[in-house]
C-alpha cells in the first residue's frame, strides 16, 4: 500500500503505563463477519500480516488527540492507540467511527467517560469503599495488580486513594520496603516500585503530604530506585545524602523554614530525576505534584521575606569588602535563586517582595557586585538585575537618577551594565544580548510612568543622553575614524550591530533627544562607515539606522544628511554590490523608493543633483527614473509656482465629495477680501451666472490659438522630459453632456498675463491656470455641445489619478471657483 494518509503506528499500553510500539501498517475499516460488525483493520506494511482487528463497539469511548491520535480501551486494562502519519487519514477513520456510533465527527470523544462507568457507579453504591489486601510480603504482587488495575478508571482511583489515606497504608508499605532491602528480596522491591509509582499517578495532595513528610520521603525515593526495567538499582538516596550539600550562606534559625527547603529540593529531584517523564497520554497525571512544589516555593519566599534579620545580614555581607570571593559568590547565587522563586508569587505578593528588596538596598548592592572582577558573580548579578528591570523599570530609573547626583559617570549602575555589554567575552555575545534587552526596556518611553507633566520621560532621557549615551556609542566612534571600520572581526561586528539596534530604537522613540545627539555628534556619518564592513549583517544594520531616520521625514535630519552628503556611502555600497540580487540590493532600492513615493522633495533633489550619473543606468527597477521625474516636476513647479498652486486648487476640487466641504469653501470665497486677490486671478462672481456659452468659450478658444504658436518653441524641452520614459503632466479638458453650468471666465484673452522671461517656458500661463507641455498634438481637446463647459484637469504623477478620471463627471459644476494664473 502506498497511501500515506492511512499509514499508522499501533500502540498498546503496558503494565508500566508506557506505550509499546506494535508495528507500522495501513489502517482500513470494513465489516468483519467473525466480529459481526464494522471493524478497524491494520495490516503491516512489511509483510501484510494483521496487526490489529478491532470491532467498533457502539459503547466504547474513542478519543481523538492532537489531530493524529485515536485512543480507546478494548478491555479494563488494555488500551490501544493509532498514531497517524497524516491528519487527513486520522479524520477519515474518525468519521467512520463516529458514523458507526451515530456521533458528530466534530467531537473529540465519542462517549462521555462517566457513562462508561455506570457499572462501576452501581458497584460504588453497593460497596462504598475499596478493600485493600493486608500489607504483607506475600501479598505485594496482589497489591501491585490492584493499584495498576485501578489507574484507568477515575472512580476506582478515587476509592483506592481514600483507602490508602484512611488506613495509613503508605507507612506500612514503607516498613515492608525496609524488610525487603534487609532480605535482599528483589522481587518484592520491584513490586514496591510499581505500587509507589502508581500512588504518584493517583494525583492526590493528601497522599503526597504523607509521602513527602520528613520520616517517609527518603524511603519513597528508595522504593523508586528499584525500577524493574533496570539491571542495577539507581543510587538516588546516596546522591541526596552525600553528594548534594545544603549550604546555609546565612544561618536559618527557623526549623520549619529549613525543613520546607529540604522538602522542596527533594520533591523537585523526584519530579526531575526519579519519576519517568510522563507520555503525552499522561501529561496531566502529575499536575498535583507540580502544584505541591509551586506552593512550597511560595511559602519559602514568604517566610524568608518576613525574616528581617536574615535579609539584613545577607545584604550587609554582600556589600562588605571583607567578604571573601567564594562567600560572596554563594550569597549572590542565593539571592538569584531567591528572586527566581519570587516568580511563583501572585502579583500583589510580588509587589511586596520587590519592595522589601528595594528597601533593603538591593540596587546599591548590585552596583558594588557588578564592579567586581569575578565573572561568575557578575553574571549572577546580571540575572538579578534582569528580574528587577522586568518587574519595575521605573524603580531602577529612579535609583540611577538619584545616584547620578553623587557619583561620577564611570560608576553609575547603567554605565556598568553598558560596559559589561561592550566587554562581553562570549564569542556569541550571549550576555551582551541580554544586557541590550534590559537597556532597551529602561529607555523605552512606553513603560515610563504617564504623569500629567511626563516628568519621568523628560528627566530620565535627559539624564541618559547626558551621562550614559557617550559610553554606549564609544565602541562605534572608536571603530569608525576612517573610511572603513578599523576593526572588522566577527565579534566586534556583532557588538556594533547590538549598539546600532539600540540606537535605531532610540531614533524611533526618543524624538528630539536622539536628534540633537546624532546631529551634534555627527553620528550618522560614523554609522555609515560601517556600510564598508565585510559583514553584510552589520552593513544592513547601518542602512536600517539611516532608513529609520529618513522614515521620520524630518527636515532637520534631511538638511543634516544633505549638508554632509550622507548618501555617498549608500550609493557606493549599492554600486559595489553590483547586479547581485540580495538583501543589500533590495534594502537600498527600498530606501530610494520610499523617498520617491513619499515625495520627500529635498532629498529627491539632492540625490538627483549629486548621484544621478551613478544611478541613471539602473533600469531593472523604475525607482531612480521615477526619482528623476519627481525632480523634473519640482523644477517645473519652481520655474512657475502658480502652476503648482493651480494644480493644488483643481486637485482639491476633483477629490471633494462632501457637500458640506463645498459649502464651506463657498463661504470662504465670499468672505475673501477683494484686496487679497492677486493680479491676473480669474474671479468668478455670482453675477457671471447669466453669461452665455460664447462668453465662456471665448477665453478657451483664444488660449488654444496661443498654445499652437508655442508648440515649436517647446520641442527641445519636451525631448528632455521624454528621456525619463514617462510623459510630463498634460493638459486636458473634458465636457459633460447634457449638464447646465454656471461656471464662467471673466477676463478676456488679452488680460491673461504672460510668464516672466521666455513666453515659451514650461508652465507659462496662457489661460485660467498654467499650461504644461504635452508630447501629443491632441493633448487638449474641446467638445462643445449646447450649454456645456469643461473642467480643466491636470493629471498628477500619482497612479491614483487614472482611477479618479472616471469620477470627474460626478463632480458638481455649479460651484464658484477661484483660479490663479
Amino acid at each position: 500500500m502506498t497511501d500515506t494518509r492511512r499509514r499508522v503506528k499501533v500502540y498498546t499500553l503496558n503494565e508500566d503505563r508506557q506505550w509499546d510500539d506494535r508495528g507500522t501498517g495501513h489502517v482500513s475499516s470494513g465489516y468483519v463477519e467473525r466480529l459481526k460488525g464494522m471493524s478497524l483493520l491494520v495490516r503491516a506494511e512489511s509483510d501484510g500480516s494483521l496487526l490489529l482487528e478491532s470491532k467498533i463497539n457502539p459503547n466504547t469511548a474513542y478519543q481523538k488527540q492532537q489531530d493524529t491520535l485515536i485512543v480507546w480501551s478494548e478491555a479494563e486494562n488494555y488500551d490501544l492507540a493509532l498514531s497517524f502519519q497524516e491528519k487527513a487519514g486520522c479524520d477519515e477513520i474518525w468519521e467512520k467511527i463516529c458514523q458507526v456510533q451515530g456521533k458528530d465527527p466534530s467531537v473529540d470523544i465519542t462517549q462521555d467517560l462517566v457513562d462508561e462507568s455506570e457499572e462501576e457507579r452501581f458497584d460504588d453504591m453497593s460497596s462504598p469503599g475499596l478493600e485493600l489486601p493486608s500489607c504483607e510480603l506475600s501479598r505485594l504482587e496482589e497489591i501491585a495488580e490492584l493499584v495498576a488495575s485501578s489507574l484507568p478508571s477515575p472512580l476506582r482511583r478515587e476509592k483506592l486513594a481514600l483507602a490508602l489515606e484512611n488506613e495509613g497504608y503508605i507507612k506500612k508499605l514503607l516498613e515492608l520496603f525496609h524488610v525487603c532491602e534487609d532480605l535482599e528480596n528483589i522481587e518484592g522491591l520491584h513490586h514496591l516500585y510499581e505500587i509507589i509509582k502508581g500512588i504518584f499517578l493517583l494525583n492526590r495532595t493528601a497522599l503526597f503530604e504523607v509521602m513527602f513528610s520528613e520520616e517517609c520521603i527518603m524511603d519513597v525515593i528508595g522504593c523508586l530506585e528499584y525500577d524493574p526495567a533496570l539491571s542495577q538499582p539507581r543510587k538516588h538516596r546516596e546522591f541526596l545524602t552525600k553528594t548534594a550539600k545544603f549550604k546555609e550562606v546565612i544561618p536559618i534559625s527557623d526549623p520549619e523554614l529549613k525543613q520546607k527547603i529540604h522538602q522542596t529540593y527533594r520533591v523537585q529531584y523526584i519530579q526531575d530525576m526519579v519519576l519517568p517523564t510522563p507520555s503525552v497520554f499522561e501529561e496531566n497525571m502529575l499536575s498535583t505534584l507540580h502544584s505541591f512544589i509551586f506552593f512550597n516555593k511560595v511559602e519559602i519566599v514568604g517566610m524568608l521575606q518576613e525574616d528581617e534579620k536574615f535579609l539584613t545580614d545577607l545584604f550587609a555581607q554582600l556589600t562588605d569588602e571583607a567578604t571573601d570571593e567564594e562567600k560572596r559568590q554563594e550569597l549572590v547565587n542565593f539571592l538569584k535563586e531567591f528572586c527566581a522563586f519570587s516568580q511563583t508569587l501572585q502579583p500583589q505578593n510580588r509587589d511586596a517582595f520587590f519592595k522589601t528588596l528595594s528597601n533593603m538596598g538591593i540596587l546599591p548592592a548590585l552596583e558594588v557586585i557588578l564592579g567586581m572582577d569575578d565573572t561568575q558573580v557578575r553574571s549572577a548579578a546580571t540575572d538579578i538585575f534582569s528580574y528587577l528591570v522586568e518587574y519595575n523599570p521605573s524603580m531602577v530609573r529612579e535609583f540611577v537618577m538619584q545616584e547620578a547626583q553623587q557619583n561620577d559617570d564611570d560608576i553609575l549602575l547603567i554605565n556598568l551594565i553598558i560596559e559589561h555589554m561592550i566587554c562581553d567575552t562570549d564569542p556569541e555575545l550571549g550576555g551582551a544580548v541580554q544586557l541590550m534587552g534590559l537597556l532597551r526596556t529602561l529607555v523605552d518611553p512606553e513603560n515610563m510612568l504617564a504623569t500629567a507633566n511626563k516628568t519621568e520621560k523628560t528627566e530620565f532621557l535627559g539624564f541618559f543622553y547626558k551621562h550614559c549615551m557617550h559610553v554606549l556609542t564609544a565602541p562605534l566612534l572608536a571603530n569608525t575614524t576612517d573610511e572603513s571600520p578599523s576593526k572588522d572581526d566577527f565579534q566586534t561586528a556583532q557588538l556594533l550591530a547590538l549598539v546600532l539596534e539600540l540606537l535605531t530604537f532610540c531614533v524611533e522613540h526618543h524624538t528630539y533627544h536622539i536628534k540633537n545627539y546624532i546631529i551634534n555628534k555627527d553620528i550618522l556619518r560614523r554609522v555609515l562607515v560601517l556600510m564598508a564592513s565585510k559583514h553584510a549583517f552589520l552593513a544592513l544594520c547601518a542602512l536600517r539606522f539611516k532608513r529609520k531616520i529618513i522614515g521620520l521625514k524630518d527636515e532637520f535630519y534631511n538638511r543634516y544628511i544633505m549638508k554632509s552628503f550622507l548618501f555617498e556611502p549608500v550609493v557606493k555600497a549599492f554600486l559595489h554590490n553590483g547586479s547581485r540580487y540580495n538583501l543589500m540590493n533590495s534594502a537600498i532600492i527600498e530606501m530610494f523608493e520610499f523617498i520617491r513615493v513619499e515625495d520627500i522633495k529635498s532629498l529627491t533633489a539632492h540625490v538627483i543633483e549629486n548621484y544621478w550619473k551613478a544611478l541613471e543606468d539602473v533600469d531593472y527597477v523604475q525607482t531612480f527614473k521615477g526619482l528623476k521625474l519627481r525632480f523634473e516636476q519640482q523644477r517645473e513647479r519652481q520655474d512657475n509656482p502658480k502652476l503648482d498652486s493651480m494644480r493644488s486648487i483643481l486637485r482639491n476640487h476633483r477629490y471633494r465629495r462632501d457637500a458640506r466641504t463645498l459649502e464651506d469653501e463657498e463661504e470662504m470665497w465670499f468672505n475673501t477680501d477683494e484686496d487679497d486677490i492677486e493680479d491676473g486671478e480669474a474671479v468668478v462672481s455670482p453675477s457671471d451666472k447669466t453669461k452665455n456659452d460664447d462668453d465662456i468659450m471665448d477665453p478657451i478658444s483664444k488660449f488654444m490659438e496661443r498654445k499652437k504658436l508655442k508648440e515649436n518653441e517647446e520641442k527641445e524641452v519636451l525631448l528632455k522630459t521624454n528621456l525619463s520614459g514617462r510623459q510630463s503632466p498634460s493638459f486636458k479638458l473634458s465636457l459633460s453632456s447634457g449638464t447646465k453650468t454656471n461656471l464662467t471666465s471673466q477676463p478676456s484673452a488679452a488680460s491673461l498675463p504672460a510668464s516672466p522671461g521666455s513666453p515659451g517656458s514650461p508652465g507659462s500661463p496662457g489661460s485660467p491656470g498654467s499650461v504644461p507641455k504635452s508630447p501629443s498634438p491632441t493633448a487638449a481637446a474641446i467638445t462643445t455641445k449646447g450649454g456645456l463647459v469643461g473642467l480643466v484637469d491636470y493629471p498628477d504623477d500619482d497612479e491614483d489619478d487614472d482611477e479618479d478620471e472616471d469620477k470627474e463627471d460626478t463632480l458638481p459644476l455649479s460651484k464658484k471657483a477661484k483660479f490663479e494664473s
